[in-house]
């Protein structure tokens, strides 16, 4: 009955934004098919999709293809090898996006923001994939091996068929993002929904058309998340029962080790090394000028506050429904994830004026609060809080609840002594991804803050929005750095397997 009551609340709170459109979207039904018939509306629709599909398969192929490289060869620096492929989290898209035009100012259109996207989104599929290939059987490897199987062959019958489930919801949550981005697609100039709804909010003032747009991003999501559901199918994550022991380290040969570090470096470069520059560049342009260091110290606590208790409501969310979703599968808990990631698809204006006409005419107390902030981050961010937490409560043997509720405990107690101990590693990991996302949220943040609250996003728009790039820049980095933390702490929580070679040696 808690149980119950617990996911009602969290789909309650997920779909606030989807209520809204609605509503919204009942009085404007005798516009639905001029406005959805205007053209460049399909062919919007189509990019918005297509590149949704292309950064997922991007995302899917560097995360999987990198994370196996630093977890299963025998690489120098595996450690900070791991760190280097998940600090890409803390440069929002948008600032990898101006560092390219800013050196490249011809790069632009829909394979360029394919590019950026998928340098912004491989740590998502990275992550969780570093997290199954820690806790997977090394003796499922070692059987392939000697029964004359090679490593590509371990790699396809073994290994990738156990981190199936992981990569999938980490490719989920990169197609999420590229179909709700907005800064990257906006600055490298691609047509897509997102631009259109906020065109329609900010330019043409067409609330009806931006609400009935929102709704067809919604109906993209639906469609990823059904499909990543019939992909990853009834095969969870799969859970080793014995002690841990060294993996054998897939060997390559010298063609093989050069194609597999030059994908590495690419990717770090790609990902880190040309937005650094650029900001780098802008930084000194705009030391010039002097930097206010109080409004800088202010707009970063700011910013690490909001996002910090927005972590905790998506965390409380997210519990119940990863729960069900891993513990209950089945139909019913299909519905409950697909209406909790709806929020994920959706432009954080959306979310934002929802929660504002919600605040308005039934929590007025709560209008242009920090709380409602907070619940604003929840909702868009819940889904990566879920993923996690699903996959990690997952990993938990049932019989070991069993076990508990056997001995007298009641369910919430076996939860809390058994379940939630053994999966707290990766609710918290999915904890310090919704932070380091939370930070760096724009277009919600400057719709719903209290007056007088600034932060390091709110701060870098109101400069850029007024071409004033070189002042911008220490809010830029300040933001890079200050998300760099959570990311930080995030890499230096992967877990790396002990690596065994056929003599024996063991890389750790």
């Amino acid at each position: 009955m808690v149980l119950t009551l617990a996911v009602l609340g969290s789909v309650a709170v997920a779909t606030l934004p989807l209520w809204y459109l609605l509503v919204r979207a009942v009085g404007g039904l005798d516009r639905a098919a001029s406005i959805l018939g205007r053209p460049g509306f399909g062919t919007a629709a189509l990019t918005s999709l297509a590149l949704a599909v292309v950064v997922g398969a991007g995302a899917l192929v560097v995360g999987t293809a990198t994370a196996w490289i630093v977890g299963r060869t025998r690489l120098r620096g595996r450690r900070a090898w791991a760190v280097l492929l998940l600090l890409p989290l803390a440069v929002p898209s948008y600032v990898a996006a101006y560092g390219w035009v800013s050196l490249a100012p011809w790069f632009s259109g829909f394979w360029a923001a394919a590019l950026v996207l998928v340098a912004s989104t491989a740590p998502y599929v990275a992550l969780p994939v570093f997290a199954a290939l820690s806790r997977g059987e090394a003796g499922l490897e070692e059987v392939a091996r000697s029964l004359g199987a090679g490593p590509m062959e371990v790699l396809r019958t073994v290994t990738l068929p156990a981190v199936r489930p992981a990569a999938l919801a980490g490719t989920l949550l990169a197609m999420l993002y590229a179909l709700s981005d907005f800064g990257a697609v906006a600055i490298l100039r691609v047509d897509t929904l997102t631009r259109s709804v906020y065109a329609s909010y900010s330019s043409a003032f067409d609330r009806t058309a931006a609400v009935l747009q929102s709704l067809v991003l919604i109906a993209c999501a639906v469609v990823l998340v059904l499909a990543e559901q019939r992909l990853r199918g009834r095969t969870g994550s799969r859970v080793s029962t014995s002690v841990p022991r060294p993996v054998p380290a897939a060997g390559l040969p010298a063609a093989g080790r050069i194609a597999a570090l030059a994908l590495l470096v690419g990717t770090v470069v790609l990902s880190l090394a040309v937005p650094a520059v650029a900001l780098v560049l802008r930084l000194l342009q705009g030391m010039r000028g002097g930097v206010d260091g109080g409004e800088l110290v202010s707009a970063l606590a700011g910013s690490a506050w909001v996002a910090l208790l927005g972590t905790v409501l998506a965390v409380l969310l997210a519990l119940p429904v990863a729960v069900v979703a891993a513990r209950f599968p089945g139909r019913l808990s299909r519905i409950v994830e697909v209406a909790s990631f709806s929020g994920h698809a959706l432009p954080g204006v959306v979310v934002g004026l929802s929660l504002v006409f919600v605040t308005l005419n039934a929590l007025p107390a709560l209008y242009q609060s920090v709380a409602a902030l907070a619940l604003a981050y929840a909702v868009l961010f819940l889904p990566k809080a879920i993923g996690s937490s699903r996959a990690a409560i997952e990993s938990v043997p049932v019989s070991l609840e069993h076990v508990s509720r056997a001995s007298g405990r009641g369910p919430l107690a076996t939860f809390v002594s058994v379940t939630a101990r053994l999966s707290a590693p990766g609710i918290a990991a999915g904890a310090l991804l919704v932070m380091v996302t939370a930070m760096k949220e724009l277009p919600a943040t400057l719709m719903l803050r209290p007056t007088g609250l600034e932060t390091l996003a709110t701060e870098l728009w109101s400069r850029t929005e007024v071409a004033a790039y070189g002042a911008a820049a220490p809010y830029a980095v300040a933001l890079v750095a200050l998300a760099a933390v959570p990311a930080t702490l995030l890499a230096r929580g992967v877990r790396l397997p002990d690596l065994a070679t056929t003599d024996g040696e063991v890389t750790r």
